[in-house]
């Protein structure tokens, strides 16, 4: 069975860290570039970054400049979204997701295969 499953979520305090997995399991990531994506209650999906298939292009979402990373670890057939100084105004269910395309990553591709998504929640 081809899924992913993102995991990582939680409450923090604004300010705070929280570093969200997406792990492949049936198939092999290394053909596609892996989004993240988030939707917040009453509001639409929205892309928070991407990253290409060997890892040379990336693409974040202007509100997460300089505060969040992609990175992907083909040996453990995973991606990660490292989330520092976090605000409230991320909190959201965060979904990775997989497309058959090497490069370079862009949100607006029909992608393939979906998680189901994970919680984060910035609160004090």
């Amino acid at each position: 069975q081809l899924q992913l499953v993102e995991s990582g979520g939680g409450l923090v305090q604004p300010g705070g860290s929280l570093r969200l997995s997406c792990a492949a399991s049936g198939f092999t990531l290394d053909y596609y570039s892996i989004g993240w994506f988030r939707q917040a209650p009453g509001k639409e999906r929205e892309g928070v970054s991407c990253i290409s298939s060997s890892g040379g292009n990336t693409n974040y979402v202007d509100s997460v400049k300089g505060r969040f990373t992609i990175s992907r670890d083909s040996a453990k057939n995973t991606v990660y979204l490292q989330m520092n100084s976090l605000k409230p105004e991320d909190t959201a269910i965060y979904y990775c997701a997989a497309v058959r395309v090497f490069s370079p990553c862009v949100f607006h591709y029909s992608y393939d295969y979906w998680g189901q998504g994970t919680q984060v929640t910035v609160s004090s």
